[in-house]
């Protein structure tokens, strides 16, 4: 199984890094984020401030559809986040899915949706949700979710009001690929084993860092940290960067972030 090496992808400042070396360490690219709501009453979906066909993202689709074809990364799309998206969602369903699966479907490089749940919900509609995309893409298509640190470790609620232990015992637990755990300052080797303590399956906790807790100098701890998790529990779910573009320890190198984690868990 292959540990995963994952960039969220928001602030687009192009990815001729990625497209441009001679290796392909990365295996996920998730593009951020989409947003539901009404301007003069009719429903939109944005992808942060634009609709997603609009011509600001051309380069954007240029290069997730180069990055896709011929490095074979998968593309993701991530659904709320901070600025929220599953209230208005959920408020009105069949309009704003279909808005949602038409994107999806405009764009055939998806195959992943990641939900970041940051506002309260009902499970309920959460298990809905997910059955809908299963209904609608397949099995194969990757649906994850980013839960922070503390719903994974101690079985509470996170920021989406629900207990994810209840969703991966629902009856779409199963179809849940990955569990990109929010470890933000606490990214570590210790954080990971305590989601074992709790009983998650390996397989499906990637654990994630924000980039502005390592720099130049801090970064080689963040690395061997990750080859300590490589080395107790060999098929973890792997790492993600929240975000791309001032990925450590180079900013000036974004890519430098995934060689320096594929060397970290294959050295």
């Amino acid at each position: 199984m292959t540990n995963k090496i994952i960039y969220f992808y928001q602030t687009f400042n192009g990815l001729d890094n990625i497209i441009n070396s001679k290796t392909n360490r990365v295996t996920d690219i998730i593009l951020s984020s989409i947003h539901f709501g009404y301007d003069s009453g009719n429903p939109y979906i944005h992808l942060n401030d634009y609709p997603p066909n609009h011509s600001i993202f051309d380069t954007v689709w240029d290069q997730l559809n180069t990055l896709r074809n011929y490095k074979n990364i998968n593309i993701h799309l991530m659904v709320g986040g901070a600025g929220g998206a599953f209230h208005e969602l959920f408020n009105n369903f069949d309009v704003f899915y279909k808005l949602l699966k038409n994107t999806i479907l405009n764009h055939p490089i998806i195959n992943g949706i990641n939900l970041d749940i940051e506002e309260d919900v009902d499970l309920n509609d959460i298990i809905k949700l997910i059955q809908k995309i299963v209904d609608d893409f397949g099995p194969q298509f990757t649906i994850s979710t980013a839960p922070v640190e503390i719903a994974l470790i101690y079985d509470v609620p996170g920021f989406g009001g629900f207990l994810y232990k209840d969703l991966e015992n629902s009856s779409v637990g199963k179809y849940i690929k990955y569990y990109l755990g929010q470890f933000y300052g606490d990214f570590c080797y210790n954080s990971f084993k305590e989601t074992q303590t709790n009983n998650w399956p390996c397989e499906k906790i990637v654990i994630g860092m924000f980039s502005g807790e390592f720099d130049e100098k801090t970064f080689g701890m963040a690395c061997n940290e990750v080859a300590k998790i490589k080395e107790n529990y060999p098929n973890f779910g792997g790492v993600y960067n929240w975000e791309y573009f001032d990925s450590p320890p180079d900013k000036s190198n974004p890519y430098k972030w995934a060689e320096l984690m594929y060397k970290a868990m294959h050295n």
